[in-house]
């Protein structure tokens, strides 16, 4: 289990070096920039996995943030932060779930329905941190964030 968390880090550290900036994508329609806010890892082995990404990015992650179910926090390039914690429930499975920075969250619910997104999750206040929604789309999880 050790060596598959550990292959996971490695691979998503991989990942979040290939952007450049690691957050950013660069748009071809009218220069706008799409921001990953927050990129939520969740895993059984959180230790293990902040271990690998702090020494492999040179970041301390933070304590457990309650308000963010328990995720360990560290910045990411840009202002964003990724967080690394535990399933809240037996039911939740490991996932790495990239939040998107949106300045209308509302608009940005119905563009996904629009589009076949089902939502587990809508507008839901994290006092201090802003609101997301979480919703999925083509066997892929996604989050909108507004601060």
């Amino acid at each position: 289990m050790r060596r598959l968390v550990t292959s996971f880090a490695i691979g998503l550290s991989a990942l979040l070096c290939a952007c450049a900036p690691a957050h950013e994508v660069q748009s071809t329609q009218g220069g706008a920039t799409m921001q990953v806010y927050y990129l939520e890892i969740v895993t059984t082995d959180v230790d293990t996995t902040c271990a690998v990404l702090a020494a492999e990015h040179d970041v301390i992650f933070s304590d457990p943030v309650p308000g963010l179910g328990n995720a360990r926090t560290a910045d990411i390039a840009g202002g964003g932060r990724i967080g690394v914690r535990a399933p809240l429930s037996e039911g939740e499975q490991p996932v790495v779930r990239p939040y998107l920075l949106v300045t209308d969250i509302e608009a940005s619910i119905t563009a996904a329905e629009e589009a076949g997104g089902e939502f587990a999750m809508k507008t839901t206040e994290i006092p201090g941190e802003g609101i997301f929604a979480i919703y999925f789309l083509g066997g892929i999880q996604y989050g909108l964030w507004q601060i």
